[in-house]
């Protein structure tokens, strides 16, 4: 995604959704540990190291993180201890049992599913394809 996102910049736009896998150890755990680290400007951050660091997503090696990360720490461990949240998380896995997502990742590149890790060319052609058919659509409204 850090590829994607360096080659298209602003004509993309990235949105995450929190998908822990329930039979995953650590999953909802390192959910929180992004969002919370989100809430004091380190998402992206949080989230490239947890895919870094895997499978070493425990409670204690998650609070070196976001020391590493700078963080402040004593909201960190409140929001940690208290999954604080853990209403947005369950909300996104909700979303997608009705997207019926069963695996990640999962991307939506203007509607279109693609599921699993993929190549950068894989979605390079989707996006460019995207940009293409809306570049038209534009003309066509402009005419």
């Amino acid at each position: 995604m850090k590829r994607i996102l360096e080659e298209y910049g602003d004509k993309v736009r990235f949105v995450i959704k929190q998908y822990p896998y329930k039979y995953r150890d650590f999953a909802f755990i390192s959910a929180e540990a992004a969002l919370a680290a989100g809430d004091q400007g380190k998402y992206w951050e949080m989230h490239w190291l947890l895919h870094e660091k895997f499978p070493r997503l425990d409670k204690a090696s998650l609070i070196s993180y976001a020391d590493e990360l700078g963080l402040d720490m004593n909201k960190f461990r409140k929001d940690l201890d208290g999954m604080r949240h853990i209403k947005k998380i369950n909300e996104d896995v909700q979303l997608a049992k009705d997207l019926d997502l069963y695996s990640t990742p999962a991307f939506f590149i203007n509607g279109i599913k693609a599921v699993g890790n993929r190549p950068f060319e894989s979605f390079k052609a989707i996006i460019d394809g995207e940009l293409e058919r809306l570049s038209h659509k534009e003309a066509e409204v402009q005419r």
